[in-house]
């Protein structure tokens, strides 16, 4: 070591020397020693010189010199004196550095193809370390991850991360599906698929970041009743942005900044239980746009009040009431965060990707028998994907069956024009905000990629944009041209079949889409990965058959309409949100105060069979379109039925693909849609409404509450009866029918 010091100049001899001799001395007064030849031996000055030499030596090194010089000069001198190689198994990983486990990793990767097979085994035994110490410890995504990331993924990784702990489950998926399909991809899908320039702060951070700012007494939160989660969290999230996260964590956020210049950031969560098999926490936690287009100092003040919130969305009640029903709630879940660079082009002052969304490797939602539920379903809108995962009620994202990506779920150009995108959210850069706007606001003829999105409309009839002296309102976002000109719907389907064999379990991913080489007969597309989990899904016999002859005093309802696979038996209640007294609420207070009240009775039926039926659509965030409910209010139901028409409202557009389905899929309850106006549907309204209400028999319920939420017994319309829903996708046909007990 130290014949590398003087041989690279950074120390001369004469100098190294005069130094120990000096510190040698000083040591020596330090002992009170004040005639250092007379009163020590000479063999004991010797020995004092050597060992500040060698401390000297140690500093010297350390500061000037890099670690991996060190490794290489102990392995010289272990060859040198014993004449084989080091033994690279003689520390404990579990306790080691990381940067001594990364040396030793590449160590191996780099042997010859003869000596490597004996350190294969150590080499997967360090990736399994660093991976479960910086990416995940969930063992399902270990299994598979230490199969397919080299160590250099896991450097660069490191590189990215600011503080410390683990990445989180949102960055995990992404990484490894990405690490997949660069792998085992075909050139095509290799030169398709990317993911965005992508910064993780670790979960550690989230701990810090709450201890130094007084926020742990709010640790218990978990614990509490869900009155006073909800009461409290507005306080959570004022105290949450009041506080700062560590000096050297924003002198790190500074620097992307720096790189990212301009362009748009979203902070996205990636807690430590997201993404996992069977537990998604799909859209429980938070994500922030940050348009960076202010100063810098503002552009930094933006990006820490996100990530701020970021963390105050792990105690949202929704995401507690998850843990709750999941039996998670004593896990110790922390937030990581991911910060990555939006995709997306520049589109006057907006700024905006050609097209994103959510992908399926199964479809769970067949409008069609020819359509094969394993060749996947893709959920697409043009402009950020919020909208193709968020409940939306008043909007509709194109649903493609990637078996027969054509296929509409509508059957005329009429419908498809009514189920088609109306809005478009995106990044303002003049005013500095994310925004929803109308697609009339903004869609026009001179848009590159127009004929790939939209169709004109003329005279009740659909066809492609072939130059742009169309008008803008005869505009119709359909992606029909994508579909048929590009090779979108084989790509997906291919990176969808990778996924799904490779994680053994089907998927569920997020993307944005980008094409270029308009020039070209065939352009090309860049699909940016953005998440990769498990996909949740209903678990049901394989075989479902629909009951026989039925009387029809015996139906409570039939439906041709949304219908999955499955039954539910022994149902006992009926939760009915009637659409006459939903429709009646005068305020969004009163509102509030239905969808508290169904909350409520959701957990006193707990141990209950029972489904809940209402009008427009479960979960919307647009409370004049359905029950603005959250899956924390309705957890235990067994299905959710979606009542339209007859002045309820147009025909249900199936959610799938959203948060919200998500979380019914997990939970095993069936969405169902009943279209009124069909005519092959039965309603049973005696059933419905001329049943006693049992409401208070429950929870505590005023007059007024009565007229919008009724909670029928089944026994009450006929004594010695429950109900059975039994539900057949090949048939297309779903019944639900009085059975006698026992």
């Amino acid at each position: 070591m130290r014949q590398e010091l003087f041989g690279r100049g950074i120390i001369k001899v004469e100098a190294f020397e005069t130094e120990a001799r000096q510190k040698a001395l000083l040591s020596q007064e330090r002992e009170g020693l004040n005639d250092p030849y007379a009163q020590e031996a000479s063999e004991v000055w010797e020995l004092r010189l050597g060992r500040i030499r060698d401390a000297m030596t140690d500093f010297y090194f350390a500061y000037n010199l890099p670690f991996e010089l060190f490794e290489d000069i102990i392995r010289h001198e272990i060859v040198e004196r014993t004449g084989e190689q080091p033994d690279l198994a003689a520390f404990n990983p579990e306790l080691a550095p990381q940067d001594m486990l990364f040396e030793q990793a590449k160590a191996i990767e780099q042997m010859s193809a003869e000596d490597r097979p004996h350190w294969e085994a150590r080499l997967q035994e360090i990736k399994v370390v660093l991976i479960r110490t910086m990416i995940s410890d969930q063992l399902a995504y270990i299994k598979i991850a230490k199969k397919w990331f080299k160590v250099s993924d896991l450097e660069e990784i490191r590189r990215r991360k600011l503080g410390q702990g683990k990445i989180g489950g949102k960055s995990a998926g992404m990484l490894l599906a990405a690490r997949i399909l660069s792998e085992v991809g075909d050139e095509s899908l290799k030169a398709s698929i990317k993911i965005p320039v992508s910064y993780y702060l670790g979960a550690d951070v989230f701990n810090t970041f709450m201890s130094s700012n007084g926020l742990m007494p709010w640790g218990d939160q978990k614990y509490k009743h869900e009155e006073q989660m909800r009461s409290e969290y507005p306080q959570i999230q004022a105290e949450f942005q009041a506080g700062k996260l560590p000096d050297e964590i924003i002198a790190s956020l500074q620097e992307i900044l720096n790189q990212a210049g301009s362009q748009p950031l979203i902070v996205r969560s990636s807690s430590l239980l997201e993404d996992s098999f069977g537990t998604s926490f799909a859209g429980k936690y938070d994500s922030f746009f940050c348009p960076n287009q202010g100063t810098p100092q503002e552009n930094l003040n933006a990006l820490t009040q996100a990530i701020a919130m970021v963390y105050a969305s792990e105690l949202n009640p929704g995401a507690l009431l998850y843990r709750v029903q999941k039996g998670l709630v004593d896990y110790d879940e922390r937030i990581a965060v991911l910060i990555q660079f939006v995709e997306g082009q520049r589109l006057g002052r907006y700024y905006l990707p050609q097209g994103a969304g959510v992908a399926f490797s199964r479809n769970l939602f067949r409008w069609s028998p020819q359509i094969r539920p394993e060749a996947g379903f893709v959920r697409l809108v043009w402009g950020l994907g919020t909208r193709a995962v968020d409940q939306v009620g008043d909007d509709y994202p194109r649903l493609i069956a990637l078996s027969h990506p054509e296929l509409h779920p509508a059957d005329s150009s009429r419908a498809i024009q009514h189920y088609s995108q109306r809005y478009v959210d995106l990044i303002d850069l003049e005013d500095n905000q994310f925004k929803t706007l109308t697609i009339k606001d903004i869609i026009n003829t001179h848009i590159p990629t127009l004929r790939y999105m939209a169709q004109v409309e003329e005279d009740g009839y659909l066809s492609p944009v072939r130059s742009n002296l169309v008008e803008t309102e005869q505009l119709v976002i359909t992606f029909d041209g994508l579909l048929r000109r590009t090779p979108f719907a084989a790509r997906m389907r291919n990176m969808l079949s990778i996924l799904e064999e490779h994680y053994g379990s089907p998927v569920d991913t997020e993307f944005a889409l980008e094409i270029t080489g308009l020039q070209n007969p065939q352009p090309e597309l860049k699909i940016t990965l953005l998440q990769c989990r498990p996909q949740s899904h209903l678990t049901s016999d394989s075989e479902v058959k629909l009951p026989g002859e039925l009387p029809l005093e015996n139906v409570l309802f039939s439906t041709p309409r949304m219908v999955p696979r499955g039954r539910v038996d022994g149902i006992q209640y009926v939760l009915f949100v009637p659409p006459e007294g939903y429709f009646s609420l005068g305020s969004s207070a009163a509102r509030i105060k239905l969808e508290r009240a169904i909350g409520k009775l959701n957990a006193a039926l707990h141990g209950q069979v029972f489904i809940s039926v209402g009008p427009g659509r479960w979960g919307t965030s647009t409370p004049d379109l359905g029950v603005h409910i959250s899956y924390g209010d309705i957890y235990n139901t067994r299905a959710l039925v979606e009542l339209a028409g007859q002045g309820i409202g147009s025909a249900p557009e199936p959610s799938f693909g959203t948060h919200f389905f998500q979380d019914l899929m997990e939970a095993q309850i069936y969405p169902l849609g009943v279209y009124l106006d069909d005519e092959d549907v039965i309603f049973n309204r005696d059933f419905f409404y001329k049943t006693p209400n049992r409401l208070s028999k429950w929870i505590k319920a005023d007059a007024s509450l009565k007229k919008c939420l009724r909670l029928i017994r089944v026994s009450d319309f006929k004594p010695g009866q429950h109900a059975c829903l039994v539900m057949n996708d090949d048939l297309g046909k779903a019944v639900a029918f009085l059975e006698a007990d026992g």
